[in-house]
């Protein structure tokens, strides 16, 4: 693996966003440098100094966002970037993907990162078997990013069914794989 990896890591606005507390901090005791970015509906489940303690750096929840030093983070931390995990991704998340939106710090870095972009999706089933979820994360995958679950499992509605995101052991190993082989 490439000394110090660089991972960025994208938090969507769904429930599984508690989930990546632990993948930062296994990430970080892997010796890997993690930056977090958050859209404004991440923080409504999970908050930046959490991620900001494990990681030891602020998040990043704004596209006009300067850092103390001066650098703009969507550009510094994605030239930075070994790999770029967006998790949990929502059917909204995908779309703003697919379309190249940059309406928020998760949006923008994926426009900015040149790195292998992981994109774990997390929804309900009726909206991840949508066709037109389907045709975003199809447009993701034609411009070469990396999807991993969603799987079969329980869903927050209460019933089990796909759409449950991926857990956090499985986005590590493939994020420390694709880091190793971005290098």
């Amino acid at each position: 693996m490439a000394v110090n990896p660089s991972v960025l890591l994208g938090i969507g606005g769904g429930i599984a966003a508690y989930k990546l507390a632990f993948l930062a901090s296994r990430l970080v005791q892997c010796g890997v440098r993690v930056r977090v970015a958050m859209t404004k509906r991440a923080l409504e489940f999970v908050g930046a100094l959490t991620f900001e303690g494990l990681c030891g750096s602020r998040a990043i929840l704004s596209s006009t966002q300067v850092d103390a030093d001066g650098a703009v983070p969507h550009i510094e931390a994605a030239r930075a970037a070994s790999v770029y995990v967006i998790a949990p991704a929502t059917a909204d998340l995908l779309a703003k993907l697919a379309n190249g939106a940059a309406d928020d710090a998760v949006t923008l870095l994926a426009l900015t990162c040149r790195c292998p972009v992981l994109v774990c999706p997390a929804m309900n089933d009726a909206m991840w078997l949508s066709p037109i979820v389907q045709s975003n994360t199809a447009a993701l995958r034609a411009r070469g990013w990396h999807f991993l679950g969603p799987v079969q499992g329980h869903l927050a509605e209460g019933y089990d069914a796909i759409g449950r995101m991926v857990e956090p052991d499985e986005i590590l190993a493939r994020t420390l794989q694709l880091a190793e082989s971005s290098t």
